[in-house]
C-alpha cells in the first residue's frame, strides 16, 4: 500500500461522508480486467484532473456480500472544475467499489456512455460569484433586492433570556438545558414550564433531540440504488454542523454557543457558534378578543406572541438542515425542521422534456440542461423523553367519531363525538396517521388531577406527515422500519436513544425502534418515550436548481389540561414606552 492509499483510507475513515478531493494517479489500486480508458474513468485517474467525490459506506443490499465486499463504500464523482456547486457537474454513471482496509477498487463501473458533464453555468450559489445579472436585475426591478431583514431591539438593551453555566436557559417561564451533540446535534433537556398559579416550575420533557435521519433516493439503477442514508448515524448530524452565520442563520441580538466535540482519533476541538438562542417576534397574536360598543362594553384586548428559539444547522454533504425547538409562554413547544442547501442529481443527455420518451422513468425532475434532481424522501424522527408533571405517564388516544342522532332526536343528524383510550403496551400506541380517522394523542400523568378532575397531560400536534412508500421487506427501509409510523410510544430504557440502531453503518434493520416494539411492553403509568417522525417526500422543481429555498415543517407540543386556564391569561400588553428607542440614522440604540 503506497502512502496516498494509506492517505486517503486514513481520511475516509475519520470523516466518514466528508468529501474528498482525488488528485493522484496511484491512490487506487485497479482490479485486473479495468481498463480506466473510457472518457468518464480517464477524468478520475487523470492526475492532472482534480475530481471530488462523495463515498458511502454501503452493504450490497438484496445478496449476502462476500466476505472481501462487506464494508466497502462506493464514490460517484463530481468534477470540481467552474463552479463551487460541484454537485451540479456530476459524472453520471461512474462509480467505483473500493475496499477500505487493503484501498483495493473491487469494481469500476462507467454507464454513462453518452451523458456529457452537466456545464458549470448558472449553478454557483454564492454571493458575487454567481452569473451575470439578468436585465430585470440591473435595471433595479427586482423586489426582492430592495427587502432587508429587520432588526427586532430587545428592551431595555438586553435579552430576555437568561444563559447559565453557558447552557441552562431560562426565559417567559421556560426552564431548560441546552447541549451540542456530536450525533444529535442539538439536546434539549430538564425542560420545564413555570405554572402561573403557584410559580412552581412543572417537569414537560426530560430530554428530547433528532434520534435519526433517513433519506432515501428513489433511484433503483446500479448508481443510484445505495444512495440511502441515516445522516446521524451514519455521519453524526453534530459533526455536520457548522458554525451558524450571526444576522444570517440568526438575528443579531442572538446568543451563541459553542460545542466541545471529540475527533475520530480521539482529540477534541471546539466547533464555534454551533447553536443560537434568541427571542422571536413576528408581529404574531398571542391572544385576542374584541368587543363591539354595540353590547355595552368596547373592549380591545391582544396580546402579542414573543417566543424563544433554539436553533443548529447541519450540513450533511449537499444537504442543510435546519433545526430550531420554538418555546412559547403558553407552554406550548414547537419543533421544527428545515431543509435546504443542494439537490442531489444526476446526468442526463437530455436538455429540453420535449426530447423525453414520455414511458421512461427519469426518477425525477429535469431541472437544467443535463441535469436530473432525482426524487427522494426526509425522515426525520425525534426522541422525547418525557416527563408531564412526574416520570410516571401514560399515553392515551383520543379517538374522534361521527355520531348519527336518533330520529326525531335532535334537527341535527350527525355530531363527533370523542373516545379517550389509554394505550396498554407498545402495539396500542403505534400511530399510522389516517385523515379521516382523526385522534388526539395524549401524554398524560393519571395520578396527577386539575381542580375539576381532568388529569394533567401535554399533546402531540402532527404535522410533516409525510409517510414511506417503500416495500417494506426494501433493504433500505428495514433499516429505515422506525419511519413504519409516525408515532411510537416505549417505556423508557436508556440503551434505546437511537432509532436506526446504536451502530448505523452496515446495518440490516436488526437494532431500530421497530425491533424493540416488537417486544409489546407495558407502557401504563409509567416513565416513556415518545417518538415522533416528521416526513417529506421532495419531488424536485426548478426552483430548487441550483440551491433550494427553506422547506419547513414542525410538531408541537401543546398543554392540555396542564394548566387551570390560560397560563399567560395575565400577559401585559405592550406600550410604546416599553421599546426601545432607536437612532434610524445610525441604527444604535439611544439611552
Amino acid at each position: 500500500m503506497d502512502h496516498s492509499t494509506s492517505l486517503l483510507r486514513l481520511i475516509f475513515l475519520a470523516l466518514g461522508a466528508a468529501l474528498v478531493v482525488l488528485v493522484v494517479r496511484s491512490s487506487f489500486h485497479l482490479p485486473d480486467g479495468i481498463d480506466a480508458t473510457t472518457a468518464a474513468a480517464s477524468s478520475l485517474f487523470d492526475g492532472a484532473s482534480c475530481t471530488r467525490f462523495s463515498p458511502w459506506a454501503c452493504r450490497q443490499q438484496g445478496r449476502r456480500p462476500s466476505s472481501r465486499e462487506s464494508d466497502v463504500p462506493r464514490h460517484p464523482l463530481d468534477p470540481l472544475t467552474g463552479t463551487a456547486n460541484f454537485y451540479m457537474r456530476p459524472i453520471e454513471g461512474l462509480t467505483v467499489l473500493v475496499d477500505m482496509d487493503t484501498a483495493e477498487v473491487l469494481h469500476v463501473s462507467d454507464r454513462g456512455a453518452g451523458i456529457p458533464i452537466p456545464a458549470a453555468a448558472n449553478t454557483d450559489y454564492r454571493h458575487g460569484h454567481s452569473s451575470p445579472p439578468t436585465s430585470a436585475e440591473a435595471q433595479g426591478w427586482l423586489g426582492f433586492q430592495k427587502v432587508r431583514a429587520p432588526s427586532m431591539e430587545p428592551p431595555a438593551g438586553s435579552p430576555g433570556f437568561e444563559l447559565v453555566d453557558g447552557h441552562t436557559v431560562r426565559w417567559g417561564g421556560w426552564e431548560f438545558h441546552l447541549k451540542p451533540d456530536a450525533r444529535a446535534g442539538m439536546v434539549v433537556s430538564r425542560a420545564r414550564v413555570q405554572d402561573p398559579a403557584t410559580g412552581e416550575h412543572r417537569e414537560v420533557i426530560y430530554k428530547g433531540m433528532a434520534s435519526e435521519l433517513f433519506v432515501p433516493y428513489m433511484d433503483p439503477t446500479e448508481a443510484w440504488y445505495f444512495k440511502t442514508y441515516m445522516d446521524a448515524g451514519e455521519y453524526g448530524f453534530g459533526l455536520q454542523a457548522m458554525p451558524l452565520v450571526p444576522l444570517n442563520d440568526c438575528p443579531r441580538h442572538a446568543r451563541f454557543l459553542d460545542a466541545v466535540l471529540v475527533a475520530a482519533d480521539g482529540r477534541p476541538y471546539v466547533r464555534d457558534n454551533m447553536i443560537c438562542v434568541f427571542e422571536r417576534y413576528a408581529g404574531d397574536i398571542a391572544w385576542r378578543h374584541s368587543e363591539s360598543p354595540i353590547t355595552g362594553m368596547d373592549i380591545r384586548e391582544s396580546r402579542p406572541k414573543v417566543t424563544l428559539v433554539a436553533r443548529m444547522a447541519a450540513s450533511v454533504a449537499n444537504y442543510d438542515y435546519i433545526v430550531d425547538w420554538e418555546f412559547q409562554m403558553d407552554g406550548l413547544l414547537r419543533i421544527k425542521v428545515g431543509l435546504s442547501g443542494i439537490l442531489m442529481v444526476k446526468g442526463t443527455q437530455y436538455s429540453h422534456m420535449n426530447q423525453v420518451n414520455q414511458n421512461e422513468d427519469m426518477y425525477g425532475t429535469l431541472l437544467s440542461e443535463n441535469v436530473i434532481g432525482v426524487i427522494h424522501d426526509h425522515f426525520v424522527t425525534f426522541r422525547l423523553d418525557m416527563d408531564v408533571d412526574g416520570a410516571d405517564n401514560s399515553f392515551v388516544k383520543v379517538e374522534m367519531a361521527r355520531q348519527d342522532t336518533a330520529a326525531g332526536e335532535s334537527p341535527r343528524r350527525s355530531y363527533l363525538k370523542a373516545t379517550r383510550r389509554v394505550a396498554k403496551t407498545e402495539r396500542d400506541a403505534q400511530v399510522r396517521l389516517k385523515l379521516y380517522e382523526p385522534s388526539e394523542f395524549h401524554v398524560v400523568n393519571p395520578t396527577k388531577k386539575t381542580r375539576v378532575g381532568n388529569p394533567v397531560g401535554y399533546k402531540v400536534v402532527p404535522a410533516g406527515t409525510a409517510a414511506s412508500l417503500l416495500d417494506p421487506e426494501d433493504p433500505p427501509q428495514k433499516r429505515g422500519a422506525f419511519t413504519n409510523n409516525q408515532i411510537w410510544v416505549t417505556p423508557y430504557n436508556k440503551t434505546e436513544e437511537w432509532a436506526g440502531g446504536l451502530f448505523v453503518y452496515q446495518s440490516k434493520g436488526e437494532d431500530t425502534l421497530a425491533t424493540w416494539s416488537e417486544r409489546d411492553r407495558p407502557i401504563e403509568n409509567t416513565d416513556l418515550v415518545l417518538w415522533y417522525t416528521l416526513g417529506f417526500h421532495h419531488v424536485p422543481c426548478q426552483e430548487d436548481f441550483p440551491i433550494m429555498p427553506t422547506v419547513s415543517s414542525s410538531f408541537d407540543l401543546k398543554p392540555v389540561n396542564f394548566f387551570e386556564s390560560n397560563p399567560i391569561l395575565r400577559q401585559r400588553p405592550t406600550r410604546e414606552n416599553d421599546l426601545p428607542v432607536c437612532a434610524a440614522a445610525t441604527g444604535t440604540t439611544a439611552a
